[in-house]
């Protein structure tokens, strides 16, 4: 966690029961809307990583761009989309993953790193682990080496960062919240 972990998960809101019955969905936008928060969520980041050598921050669709583009500016690295499918332009590489309710593919350009590039994952959430570890096999397939995921909010009771760990990747989480919080 990070030394601004307990500040920026008390600017989080939980909506109850969204978007079905049972579910506490973990919402970022007051995080977003007050400035002294997203700068401390971006200095989280910054802090952790300013030594380790990155050539790229991947970033995934879309929640991820929000911390992924000011992470890369600041450490001087290449900021590159992991899109949803059909999203990219370029000629593109693919991986398919399991939802709740089915799956869902995400794409990256296949000439977006070199062999050995040193990567960092970045997204919002942390929750069944599955499009983390679709971005991350995909960057693995295109020569890069994933250095770290990392992610604003850990859902540990949903099993996501374990798994990800289970694949051999590092996980950070600026915070996170159990089931009853």
């Amino acid at each position: 966690m990070s030394i601004y972990g307990d500040y920026i998960k008390s600017v989080i809101r939980t909506v109850p029961d969204w978007p079905q019955p049972g579910v506490n969905f973990r919402d970022i936008t007051p995080l977003l809307q007050n400035s002294a928060a997203f700068r401390k969520l971006i200095d989280s980041f910054v802090h952790r990583y300013q030594e380790m050598d990155l050539d790229a921050i991947a970033a995934i669709d879309a929640r991820g761009f929000i911390v992924g583009a000011p992470l890369a500016y600041e450490l001087g690295c290449s900021f590159v989309p992991v899109r949803k499918k059909g999203k990219l332009p370029f000629r593109t590489i693919s991986e398919t993953y399991t939802l709740e309710y089915g799956e869902a593919e995400v794409e990256l350009h296949s000439d977006a790193f070199k062999q050995g590039d040193r990567i960092l994952i970045v997204d919002d959430l942390i929750a069944t682990g599955g499009t983390m570890l679709a971005a991350a096999k995909l960057i693995t397939r295109s020569g890069g080496r994933v250095v770290e995921t990392a992610t604003i909010v850990d859902l540990p009771d949903l099993g996501g960062s374990e798994r990800i760990r289970e694949a051999g990747y590092n996980v950070f989480a600026v915070c996170s919240f159990t089931e009853d919080e």
